[in-house]
């Protein structure tokens, strides 16, 4: 037997770290142990929990060198810092239980349910689907907002500067967040004109956003679903991380509205990571527990747009997470 090998499996099936480094973002200890840190009995008094079990989680957070013992109890280190609030780096959402991502990755405790039935394991775990939990928690639906622009934020300007945007006239971002891409596009290119779909409190945000961005003369925001009809008539639709979201029968739903949308001679963009190129594994499965859908391949998506009379003429790498694939409708 190698004992290395056992060794280095183990480290990755435990839940212990994971888990501890979940519940100590959730208890605010990063930010509550900077600087000179605290006592263990203070701060367990101030959350009201257990100062032995405190100890004990804290004793883990030492081991992995988030924090580090002192005379009077335990401070964050300059490693652990990357986990307060204030570090902006997202990590807060992705791990604190009680925001979107982080509540979302417990779907893995039911990732054998999802890899028997090809179904998500969210709705499994907490009663209701992903986008029902959102609707009817605010707190979440805010941090999802939150998460979903500072993952893409740094990707941007290669998205905006990888394309030739100024080719339409007039784009529709479809479920596009607080604005963020397409207050980007609208800023670079002038002649364009741009129209937002998305749920409320959603498209309030983006109407900030272009706002902010000053391109709020050249935007609209619309607040609805994008399985109702779409803004009809414009050249392009823009779907940015929107169908792997969603199982086949929901992407198509979706694809479905921007073909009978679009201008006879516009296109359906869709940005997103695409299997087998741009898709990391980890977050393949991370698609399949919490909304059962996945990193769709080439192949996939093609098919996925035939049903709708949509022709993929081309894929282009746009960044090193995500490609565009432009369709154009088949009599075009």
């Amino acid at each position: 037997m190698n004992e290395h090998n056992t060794a280095a499996l183990r480290a990755m099936a435990g839940l212990a770290t994971p888990m501890t480094l979940r519940v100590a973002v959730t208890l605010d200890l990063p930010d509550r142990l900077r600087g000179d840190g605290a006592a263990v009995k203070r701060v367990a008094a101030e959350l009201n929990v257990s100062p032995m079990a405190l100890e004990l989680l804290l004793g883990h957070l030492s081991t992995l060198g988030v924090v580090e013992r002192t005379s009077t109890g335990y401070r964050t280190t300059d490693f652990g810092a990357a986990l307060c609030t204030d570090a902006d780096n997202g990590l807060t959402n992705f791990l604190h239980l009680d925001m979107a991502g982080g509540r979302a990755e417990l779907a893995f405790v039911e990732l054998l349910h999802s890899v028997t039935t090809g179904r998500a394991g969210y709705d499994r775990r907490f009663g209701q689907d992903f986008w029902a939990d959102l609707a009817q928690h605010p707190h979440l639906r805010d941090s999802f907002d939150q998460q979903m622009t500072h993952r893409f934020r740094d990707q941007i300007p290669q998205v905006v500067s990888g394309y030739d945007w100024a080719r339409f006239s007039t784009i529709v971002d479809v479920g596009g967040g607080r604005g963020t891409l397409l207050a980007a596009i609208l800023a670079a290119h002038p002649g364009t004109r741009g129209h937002l779909v998305d749920l409320e409190p959603t498209a309030t945000e983006a109407a900030r956003t272009f706002g902010a961005h000053h391109v709020e003369d050249r935007a609209r925001v619309t607040a609805g679903s994008f399985f109702d009809p779409l803004p009809a008539g414009a050249d392009a639709y823009l779907l940015c991380d929107i169908l792997h979201d969603w199982d086949d029968e929901h992407a198509h739903r979706i694809l479905g509205r921007c073909a009978e949308a679009v201008h006879p001679a516009g296109r359906v963009l869709v940005i997103e990571p695409v299997g087998g190129r741009h898709a990391e594994t980890e977050f393949d499965l991370a698609m399949l527990v919490i909304f059962g859908g996945r990193e769709r391949r080439v192949d996939e998506f093609r098919a996925l747009g035939s049903v709708h009379g949509l022709v993929l003429d081309t894929v282009i790498d746009l960044t090193d997470q995500r490609c565009l694939l432009e369709f154009r409708l088949a009599t075009t």
